[in-house]
């Protein structure tokens, strides 16, 4: 099996996927990550992307949810 380096979830493309690696947040964001389902070692894929520095559309399973930029730049993932 093959080892990636993880990358930011910001850098994925429409259609790609990963598994979330790490979360970089502090004590006010990553509650509020992991009350919508970030959770380390969780499937992921960017569906779409928001218009320069809009937010990201990302799936976490079945559950679709809108991320800003800035806090998908704290969200580890590495490619599958």
């Amino acid at each position: 099996m093959k080892a990636f380096k993880p990358i930011q979830l910001s850098q994925l493309q429409p259609g790609q996927e990963g598994v979330i690696a790490a979360i970089h947040a502090g004590t006010d964001l990553y509650p509020r990550l992991a009350a919508l389902g970030f959770r380390i070692g969780k499937p992921i894929q960017v569906m779409r992307r928001g218009f320069l520095s809009g937010p990201l559309h990302v799936r976490l399973g079945t559950t679709d949810v809108i991320i800003r930029r800035l806090d998908a730049q704290r969200i580890d993932v590495a490619q599958v």
